[in-house]
């Protein structure tokens, strides 16, 4: 019979760490455990739902595309990719609405273009836009992510009061459109939730 020291039985129950060691390493095995599991704050989409959000999404960024390229106006940008994720993954959310797409957007236009007119376009003019396009939109109660990537995109474009129109404007209100329509007579799912 093999004989176990004390130090190897404190190491098998663990107790040989302090209890805060014994605390961190309870907290990073519960961790992995979750991590493994998967987390409850995801959401699980069904096939149909799959389907649905990969097939509106790829006809309205066709139709901006189709739009940009048969029209001499750039309606087609970046910034928009992130509201196709929004709007037909997840159509309920709030930031997903008409008049958080419409308003984000067009504020982080302008947020772009007032500080390209003011300060130019030096790397910390990109953060100052992004910033102000964000605390504005909070405080209008138009928060939309892409907003913020329509400001960066501005500053970095040199953006002049066109971008305002085309492509903020336009290309949100051609992809309200879009999502309203495939929605409403295609998916049948009830968009949007409200309007204003």
């Amino acid at each position: 019979m093999t004989r176990i020291s004390r130090h190897q039985q404190r190491w098998r129950k663990g107790t040989h760490l302090s209890r805060s060691h014994q605390k961190i390493v309870k907290y990073v095995a519960s961790g992995w455990v979750r991590v493994k599991r998967g987390s409850i704050h995801q959401p699980k989409f069904s096939g149909q739902q799959l389907l649905l959000s990969y097939t509106g999404s790829f006809l309205a960024i066709a139709t901006l595309a189709y739009l940009s390229a048969s029209t001499s106006y750039p309606i087609v940008a970046a910034p928009f990719g992130a509201t196709a994720v929004l709007v037909f993954a997840m159509p309920e959310s709030p930031l997903s609405q008409p008049r958080n797409i419409i308003g984000g957007n067009c504020l982080g236009a302008v947020c772009a273009i007032a500080s390209v007119q003011f300060f130019g376009t030096e790397p910390w003019v990109i953060a100052l836009a992004v910033a102000t396009a964000i605390q504005v939109m909070q405080v209008t109660k138009t928060l939309h992510p892409p907003g913020g990537a329509v400001a960066l995109v501005g500053v970095m474009s040199q953006a002049d009061w066109h971008f305002l129109i085309a492509p903020a404007l336009a290309g949100s209100i051609a992809i309200v459109v879009c999502t309203y329509y495939f929605n409403n007579f295609i998916a049948k799912r009830p968009y949007p939730k409200h309007w204003l």
